[in-house]
């Protein structure tokens, strides 16, 4: 059962306008279907967006951020439940404990690196939660072109490069994490 998503995306919102508002109807929807989001903490970009949208729907919504970036990022501590951490590394801890699962929306290194990090975690049977990525208007074409490259190349292992689920709307995103219909 799934009870909380972790949600990997951007400080920043992007120069496409979908993403932004991708990030509130995952908000929304997550909010509405009573899955509480876990994120980054921050109040700022895709990541605020996503937790505004989640706690104007009366979700709940758990941030964790290290001491480094709450005046970096802008601690957002009008949320439900904020956890400043020591390190990057603790903060990624808990945030993989407290999930039930994770998706990725468009980002650059930090969402990249905490993706590949929860991919490597499961293929080394850390955990056995579900990993998706939600590929917003052709986001990460490229990417998983860049994948399915690796598996060909025997670098990665076609067990493994399916570990990673993609969706490319919400909805879709939904139906493979909870079942709701597409």
């Amino acid at each position: 059962m799934i009870r909380n998503i972790a949600v990997f995306c951007a400080s920043a919102s992007g120069a496409n306008p979908v993403y932004r508002a991708s990030a509130e109807e995952l908000g929304r929807a997550l909010a509405t279907r009573n899955i509480g989001v876990v994120y980054g903490g921050s109040n700022v970009g895709l990541m605020k967006t996503v937790a505004e949208a989640a706690l104007a729907a009366k979700g709940k919504v758990i941030g964790v951020i290290p001491e480094i970036l709450v005046d970096l990022e802008v601690a957002h501590h009008g949320i439900s439940e904020l956890h400043i951490t020591s390190t990057m590394h603790t903060r990624k801890a808990l945030i993989g404990e407290k999930a039930d699962a994770f998706i990725a929306l468009p980002g650059g290194f930090g969402t990249f690196e905490e993706l590949f990090e929860v991919l490597a975690w499961h293929t080394l049977k850390l955990h056995t939660k579900p990993i998706l990525l939600l590929n917003i208007d052709g986001f990460y074409d490229k990417l998983l072109i860049f994948l399915d490259h690796c598996v060909a190349e025997g670098m990665l292992k076609p067990k493994s490069r399916e570990l990673l689920l993609v969706a490319n709307t919400v909805e879709g995103a939904l139906a493979q994490l909870v079942g709701d219909p597409a």
